[in-house]
């Protein structure tokens, strides 16, 4: 890459919101340049590989499993707009119940297709069946509009006046709807079983979320062959094929801001500057703002609400190798959902308050059920295990005053505090996942973990989150900054901005950001089947491709 080069837009960080956008800007005729900061492309979607004593595995960072993926999907859309749909295959996870929600004494396997789901939470909740059918096709009516919301298919205002039931509660808490139809605390949990996918507390859920997330599985719940890298390999893909590019290794200092409107950004390393009208910031929104560009350049406005945007609640998660082939063993391709209580607010009231829940708290799967052709994911006969719980946003909780963005040094994992904290959490969650999958603990051959504190390390996210700002009831849609911002020709996209975290809603941000970068209904175009993208100029395909030697 030549600082010289002109470029029409540079895109900072390569999550897949900032991929999608350009790759959707080069194709449409202006020449992208992505700046990452990290080894390798792809944001909370890439994976990480480990060699141990001459075995290979490899481990998702971020995408377990994603929803959209059908001929008709929003996520198949956005990779056909480029020619990539026949790049990336999704294999299903179980259709009768790709998660599994474990309770204290009920377990429930969440099925495809909203008129299996409602028979099935009937049949658990004979005693309710009246007030929860109700509900349920409330909810289904809610899932369904905010889908065509979000998608640009109708306006908020079109929304409101022609569907008065999404105008009465779809930004609404959701335990306002409970309340409402008079649902108890054991099925209110069963119906928000899998909201670890946007951890925020029953009492802030905007029901347009829960009912989203619901909506989003029921046509099919998928895990890309070859591997959660493989969506971002194929966007790089096509954004060199198109005249752009993707520098790794190329961390940005600055956005330059003159006279109220962008002129490029300066890098890191050795102060230099690529000048360019255009940046689309796919990196932190708080950092953005503050830091890269600068709170000076803002309204007073924009900054206060910047600076008073709550972030999501962390994750911690395990990576385990087992010496055991789980599918043989006739483990499902599931997710488990593991909830040690029903009372889900007071849960995460605890760690609000900076405690670690007093009850068993995990999210299990395993990759190499989800695709047993992926020859990277563990040795043959083992089985690729990932456990994820929730965690305090406080750093004290790993011994630490500070992240590593704002620290001197990242030595903070050699701290034997730091160390110990996470050892004990990784065998408290293999004891939770036992519960479910016998005797796992002793299959484990391997095992690494990771904190928010890595996860800030690596992608600079505020308080090392995976989900951007928290999607609540005070922070959500057009309370959200972006896409277009305060300053001429800074745009936005990524987990933070109205489209919301999650693989689908972040590419989905990274299209409406290209959208607003080119005056286009980039959105309306994908629904209509249009390509922006030359599927002929994309490389051939060949056998031995390798997602992670192309992301880099």
């Amino acid at each position: 890459m030549s600082t010289q080069e002109r470029w029409d837009a540079i895109v900072i960080g390569s999550g897949l919101g900032g991929l999608a956008c350009a790759a959707y800007l080069c194709a449409a005729g202006r020449r992208t340049l992505v700046l990452e900061a990290h080894a390798l492309a792809g944001g909370n979607s890439q994976v990480f590989r480990r060699r141990v004593r001459g075995r290979e595995y490899e481990f998702d960072v971020g995408l377990h499993y994603i929803g959209e993926c059908g001929p008709e999907g929003l996520v198949t859309r956005i990779l056909n707009g480029l020619g990539l749909a026949e790049r990336v295959v999704f294999r299903p996870l179980d259709p009768d119940g790709f998660s599994t929600l474990v309770f204290p004494d009920l377990t429930f396997r969440v099925p495809v297709g909203w008129d299996r789901y409602r028979a099935r939470l009937l049949a658990a909740f004979p005693g309710e069946a009246d007030a929860l059918g109700k509900l349920v096709d409330l909810l289904r009516e809610i899932g369904e509009q905010g889908r065509r919301l979000q998608n640009h298919e109708v306006g908020m205002g079109e929304l409101f006046a022609s569907r008065p039931e999404f105008a009465k509660w779809g930004l609404r808490p959701i335990t306002d709807l409970f309340a409402a139809h008079g649902i108890s605390q054991r099925a209110q949990a069963v119906l928000l079983g899998e909201q670890g996918d946007y951890a925020v507390r029953p009492s802030k859920t905007p029901a347009v979320l829960a009912a989203g997330l619901t909506d989003h599985y029921m046509r099919g719940a998928f895990y890309p062959e070859g591997g959660g890298q493989v969506i971002a390999a194929r966007l790089v893909e096509a954004i060199r094929a198109h005249g752009g590019a993707v520098q790794v290794r190329a961390a940005v200092e600055r956005i330059a801001v003159e006279d109220g409107r962008v002129r490029g950004v300066v890098l890191a390393k050795g102060g230099e500057r690529i000048d360019a009208p255009v940046v689309v910031s796919n990196a932190d929104l708080k950092r953005t703002v503050l830091e890269l560009a600068g709170a000076e350049h803002f309204s007073a406005a924009t900054v206060e609400r910047v600076r008073g945007f709550r972030m999501s609640l962390p994750l911690f998660t395990a990576y385990l190798d087992l010496d055991v082939d789980l599918g043989a063993r006739g483990v499902p391709n599931t997710n488990y959902w593991i909830w040690g209580s029903y009372d889900l607010e007071g849960i995460y009231a605890e760690l609000e308050s900076g405690r670690m829940p007093s009850v068993p708290l995990a999210y299990v799967t395993a990759a190499s059920l989800k695709d047993p052709t992926n020859r990277h994911l563990a040795p043959a006969g083992h089985t690729n295990v990932q456990i994820m719980t929730l965690v305090p946003r406080e750093y004290a909780v790993w011994h630490v005053a500070q992240g590593p963005h704002d620290a001197r040094s990242n030595r903070y994992h050699r701290d034997a505090e730091y160390r110990r904290s996470k050892a004990e959490l990784v065998e408290r969650l293999i004891e939770i996942a036992e519960g479910v999958i016998p005797g796992l603990g002793e299959h484990v051959v391997w095992k690494e973990s990771a904190t928010p504190v890595t996860q800030e390390r690596f992608t600079h996210s505020t308080g090392g989150t995976s989900y951007g700002i928290e999607f609540a009831t005070d922070q959500m849609g057009p309370l959200r900054v972006g896409p277009a911002t305060d300053v001429a020709g800074l745009f936005l996209a990524g987990a933070s901005t109205p489209s919301g975290h999650g693989i689908g809603n972040v590419l989905r941000s990274g299209v409406v950001a290209a959208s607003a970068v080119l005056e286009a209904d980039l959105l309306g175009m994908l629904r209509a089947g249009e390509r922006i993208g030359d599927p002929a100029k994309l490389p051939p395909l060949t056998p031995d491709w390798d997602p992670v030697r192309a992301s880099r």
